[in-house]
């Protein structure tokens, strides 16, 4: 029966079925029909993401560093932007999703990483399709994926690494880190954390505790900014950063929705539990700070917004509106306990809260993920014979797993790169501003 189901010419009634099996994103298995609908969701969808990087992510970081350095943060998610698209369709790509000597159930090389097949995106032709959309549409949407990921490092370093470096390890990171997670999460059966059974729908390990582990050592490894934690290094301009917050919130939309990969109901309560997490952290990182601190504030309720978009994540497939509500709330008072209280008792200088909010709301909302998607708590249900208990097993693993591998790879890339070139600019060019030393540019002329 199932076969007769999932053959070509009712991919359609496959597509519509899929919300009744708990599932992660996989790599599509290819098509005969395409799904105009389909398809204008996706296109859409890819937009929207992309715009989370240009402009919202860099508003929303440019807003939070010193004015001499406004310029820096900008300068590099946008060049993030325009490396990790070149190396997207030389390689990564193939890296992330070539599904060739794959084998459910079997473990090998290509469990960890695909073969280079599709480099220079060889067979990703006019025609070729995954679900019902165009395979061009799809390498372009995971494009999307792959320059936020890395671009939300550059928080963590911010205003102290050289230009130079960050370009050497982010093009390092997205080989070796990146595409490899992607690979075993999303490829589909034979991929490692995939037959584990870990449920990440649209990137809660592959791309924040990924994006945010590499930050903590990251910063870790170029030590901390001149005369932190003593002198006051306030946010230059909050109007920047809510502003970049919001265009994240609006973009968000396709990062979730969008890993439905068609326009179904699962693209519509992904879309449902986005808003209602995301609203409910915005409200508990605010209340935390406003009992903490006397007074809520702008990039507080900002901050806690981005924490519930980044907990829902790998649960927007798999939760309901009540799940939503829980991750929301866990996500907004652990985002900023981890980002306000444990920053500073532990003194490192994470310069924008990568950690504090990507890697910590990350695993808040990975682990939940699998309380969140049993049918008891109003989700999509687990797969037969799973209980919550043996999911939430599985989700720590795959969390357990990220962190050990991100962190070991990142800490090798960044000594190797600090051995050839170094890391760190100069105290004295730290103190004039990345924007001058590193572009010849001032982001105010005053």
């Amino acid at each position: 029966m199932l076969l007769r189901i999932f053959h070509p010419k009712n991919l359609r009634l496959a597509v519509m079925i899929l919300p009744l099996f708990p599932f992660i994103m996989p790599l599509p298995v290819m098509a005969d029909e395409l799904n105009s609908g389909d398809t204008a969701w996706m296109l859409t969808s890819t937009v929207l993401v992309l715009f989370m990087t240009i402009p919202g992510l860099s508003l929303f970081y440019a807003g939070m560093v010193r004015s001499k350095n406004v310029l820096s943060v900008m300068m590099q998610c946008f060049a993030i932007t325009c490396m990790v698209s070149l190396l997207w369709a030389l390689y990564a790509y193939s890296l992330a999703f070539d599904v060739s000597g794959m084998e459910k159930g079997t473990t090998n090389f290509y469990s960890f990483v695909g073969s280079l097949n599709k480099s220079f995106l060889q067979g990703v032709a006019r025609d070729s399709m995954v679900f019902t959309i165009p395979e061009t549409v799809f390498m372009t949407f995971q494009m999307t994926f792959a320059i936020i990921t890395p671009a939300l490092i550059v928080g963590a370093f911010a205003e102290r690494m050289k230009f130079s470096a960050m370009l050497w390890f982010m093009g390092l990171w997205l080989t070796l880190v990146y595409a490899p997670i992607a690979h075993m999460v999303w490829s589909g059966d034979g991929g490692l954390l995939w037959d584990w059974g870990v449920l990440d729908f649209a990137g809660g390990t592959v791309v924040h505790i990924n994006a945010g582990i590499a930050g903590l050592v990251a910063c870790l490894m170029l030590g901390k900014r001149k005369g932190y934690p003593t002198t006051t290094m306030s946010p230059h301009n909050l109007n920047f950063t809510i502003v970049g917050a919001a265009m994240l919130w609006v973009g968000w939309f396709g990062f979730n929705a969008g890993s439905a990969v068609a326009a179904n109901s699962t693209a519509g309560m992904a879309m449902a539990v986005t808003q209602i997490a995301t609203a409910t952290a915005a409200l508990a990182w605010m209340s935390s700070e406003w009992i903490s601190h006397g007074k809520p504030s702008v990039l507080g309720i900002a901050s806690g917004a981005v924490a519930g978009l980044v907990a829902i994540t790998p649960a927007s497939g798999t939760a309901g509106p009540m799940g939503a509500i829980l991750i929301g709330a866990a996500a907004g008072v652990g985002c900023f306990l981890a980002a306000v209280k444990l920053k500073r008792v532990m003194g490192y200088d994470d310069s924008l809260d990568v950690f504090g909010v990507h890697a910590v709301g990350g695993t808040i909302g990975a682990i939940l993920t699998g309380l969140c998607a049993d049918a008891s708590m109003g989700g999509a249900g687990l797969a037969e014979g799973v209980s919550i208990a043996a999911q939430l097993v599985t989700q720590f693993k795959g969390v357990m797993f990220t962190i050990i591998y991100t962190g070991i790879v990142s800490l090798i890339i960044l000594k190797v790169v600090d051995a050839v070139i170094g890391l760190r600019v100069t105290e004295e060019e730290e103190t004039e501003g990345l924007d001058l030393v590193l572009h010849n540019e001032k982001g105010y002329n005053l």
